[in-house]
């Protein structure tokens, strides 16, 4: 072997490069991008993958995944998810992903034990977002950020008529998270916009009526039950001179009011689905299209497709939830009862990429280099990964995904790795755009479909001021 010799180049390849697109390949040297540019003016390497003129990609950066729920087992199912869960996010060529820690109890003293459950166990590196669900864990902010926490959530206003463990969120609590978080560059608020009031009411007339069908799970939630909250999250932001985040925006309307706000220079910024880009609530469905915001009709769709190009939402993830099939069926079938379903999403993170591919880029909606700022350079630089994360460039991580975009499969139980009984709300769909080849540091993980690596070669990204990620 040549002393110039490194690790790994992914050769003739269309490389979607933070500079924009090549045609030549990438090489890797412990774990990081060393180089990048024509076949030709790459150095020899121990190995050598042809990418045979298919897309290189930066790994997917998944900002919206939610790991070993409470209602699920917690804390026992943390460990379980860790491992089913980016086994299948790097068979979909998302290599690094945010987890949402949830707890009643205070997390620091704790905090230890969440980052090492993903370390013995995950695939892909990771880091956690904190939920704001009770006051006192307002006052772990200051020692959250010491432990590489830089993102705090709250349900603004949402889920307190619901028999949860988590407390009523309403303007007060808000602002006293946004004003802990406007004393850190590097930290954001992020909030789940749904109106509690307008949610209840219009439950109470659709099940008086005697509706238990997905549409009426769609018109439970209307557009300005989500709307009214961005606008409220957008009048605090700006007051509190702060960073906000919407997560997962459903409609056209609240679309409108993140444009609205960024226009006006307001630090808010928005999240979109996959889910809500692929599916409509007018799909057969059943129970398994039930998600919290709902799923809502084709123009509500169109509107974020739209949204995305014109850079108005700026971040697509995935809200990946575990949830078994009995669990969100409630033994009832996937036509049962509407109402007694728990809401939620659903497994999204194996189908992100190629859900993106298939209905984004193949479907002429979003150029491939839109695509990756939206699913990877963007989450990355919103939560202090940037750039290490998300890119192609000298010095960053070498996590790369090998995309053929004429390749075709059915999603269907077969089409996932992660936990049994597998469904989702693409099944059944065809889709076009697969990944081929999984880098993750500079290694193989996934090869045509075969896994080459085992859980815990993950590690835990701490973000913020004197992390490693900072």
């Amino acid at each position: 072997m040549s002393e110039s010799s490194v690790d790994l180049v992914v050769s003739d390849a269309r490389v979607v490069a933070e500079r924009g697109t090549i045609r030549g390949g990438v090489a890797c040297d412990d774990g990081r991008i060393v180089a990048i540019g024509s076949d030709a003016c790459l150095p020899p390497a121990d190995r050598v993958i042809d990418a045979d003129g298919n897309f290189l990609l930066p790994g997917f950066v998944d900002p919206h995944v939610h790991l070993g729920r409470r209602d699920a087992g917690y804390p026992e199912q943390l460990e379980i998810d860790f491992e089913t869960e980016t086994r299948g996010a790097v068979h979909g060529g998302v290599t690094t992903l945010l987890n949402f820690v949830e707890q009643g109890d205070q997390y620091l003293p704790d905090w230890d034990d969440f980052v090492d459950v993903g370390e013995r166990n995950s695939y892909v590196d990771f880091g956690h977002h904190a939920v704001m669900s009770h006051e006192h864990h307002i006052e772990e902010i200051p020692g959250l950020v010491d432990r590489g926490v830089t993102s705090f959530k709250m349900f603004f206003n949402m889920y307190k008529y619901h028999d949860i463990d988590i407390e009523p969120c309403e303007a007060d609590r808000v602002h006293r998270v946004l004003s802990h978080v406007a004393e850190y560059p590097e930290a954001v608020g992020m909030f789940h916009c749904e109106n509690a009031e307008i949610q209840r009411e219009m439950e109470r007339e659709l099940r008086e009526s005697g509706r238990e069908d997905l549409q009426a799970w769609r018109e439970s939630s209307p557009p300005v039950a989500e709307a009214m909250q961005i606008e409220h999250v957008g009048r605090l932001t700006r007051f509190s001179d702060a960073n906000s985040y919407a997560v997962h925006v459903s409609s056209a309307e609240g679309a409108d009011v993140v444009e609205r706000y960024r226009r006006e220079g307001v630090n808010l910024h928005g999240e979109t689905l996959v889910t809500f880009l692929v599916n409509t609530a007018d799909e057969d469905l059943g129970v398994w299209g039930k998600v919290s915001p709902p799923l809502r009709d084709e123009r509500h769709q169109e509107r974020l497709w739209e949204a995305l190009r014109q850079g108005v939402i700026r971040h697509v993830g995935t809200d990946h939830i575990a949830t078994s099939k009995e669990v969100r069926e409630g033994g009832e079938g996937k036509y049962g009862n509407m109402w007694a379903a728990p809401p939620g999403i659903q497994p999204g993170v194996e189908f992100f990429l190629p859900m993106m591919v298939s209905e984004g880029y193949n479907r002429n909606r979003l150029s491939m280099e839109r695509i990756v700022e939206v699913c990877a350079t963007n989450n990355a630089k919103r939560f202090g990964l940037y750039p290490r994360k998300g890119v192609i460039a000298e010095g960053a991580d070498a996590d790369l995904v090998v995309v053929d975009p004429q390749a075709t499969t059915v999603i269907d139980d077969d089409f996932f790795h992660t936990r049994e009984p597998r469904w989702s709300s693409v099944h059944g769909r065809g889709v076009q755009g697969l990944p081929t080849h999984t880098i993750a540091g500079g290694e193989v993980v996934v090869e045509c479909g075969d896994l080459h690596a085992d859980p815990g070669r993950g590690s835990y990204l701490h973000r913020g001021p004197g992390g490693e990620t900072a």
